[in-house]
């Protein structure tokens, strides 16, 4: 059975916009009496986007690019050849398969350009914040009024300071010269207590770690403040010998 036998059966084309001239304007009368295909036509559409919505984007490679251009240029567009017997609902039905796959594929590269887009605003902002208070914080203890400086020389003569307020209970830590680290290490700072005792001081987070930074946790019971290098996030006690330490009694 042919769409002209049965007008139901040129729905999927003319979703596809697969109709000539003539044959879309006698399914579109079709369609404005035809309540089951007003309602497929519609359903086809809401599935088609909702697909592109939740399927992840997959990279087009430039082989397949140049395949498919290559096929487009050697393939004639210009008649459709005679079958003698029509697939009929087969046809339609596997070539509209394939036009919601590809709509999902473009609408799924949309979708996550336009996440990684937001996230990547996001963090920005978010860094910028941080840096903001961060900032606030150091000079506040920079300038607070009880305010003490102890410097101190680090593995290698690079010259490092630890400024301490004992009022705000707040310490920073500044160093010049450090090397930027790989190979999934960090920089962790350590207040050391009278008694021996470390306690973690916090991480020299960023990919430069020369300048200032705002010590973890209050130096009220710390008579020093030392560095190792530790695996990314850190340790809970020092797997390394400390490249310095700085003397922070008063």
């Amino acid at each position: 059975m042919t769409p002209e036998e049965d007008p139901h059966l040129a729905l999927g084309a003319y979703v596809l916009y697969a109709l000539s001239p003539a044959e879309e304007a006698a399914f579109e009368n079709h369609l404005a009496g035809c309540e089951q295909c007003h309602r497929e036509a519609v359903g086809l559409l809401e599935t088609t986007a909702r697909l592109g919505a939740a399927v992840p984007s997959v990279p087009v490679t430039a082989q397949a690019r140049a395949r498919t251009l290559h096929a487009v240029t050697h393939t004639r567009q210009d008649r459709v050849p005679h079958r003698p017997r029509a697939p009929g609902r087969r046809v339609l039905r596997l070539a509209l398969a394939a036009s919601i796959a590809a709509a999902a594929v473009l609408g799924g590269i949309a979708v996550r350009q336009h996440v990684e887009a937001d996230d990547a605003r996001t963090r920005a902002v978010r860094a910028e914040q941080q840096a903001r208070t961060a900032g606030a914080a150091i000079t506040e203890i920079l300038t607070a009024p009880d305010a003490t400086v102890h410097t101190g020389s680090l593995a290698g003569g690079i010259t490092a300071a630890v400024v301490v307020s004992r009022d705000q209970a707040r310490a920073v830590f500044a160093a010049y010269g450090l090397p930027a680290l790989t190979g999934g290490k960090v920089y962790e700072l350590w207040y050391a207590a009278e008694t021996g005792d470390v306690r973690s001081a916090g991480l020299v987070t960023g990919s430069a770690p020369n300048g200032s930074h705002v010590l973890k946790g209050s130096p009220a019971d710390a008579v020093a403040v030392g560095i190792t290098v530790e695996p990314a996030g850190g340790s809970p006690q020092p797997t390394t010998e400390p490249l310095g330490v700085i003397p922070i009694a008063t």
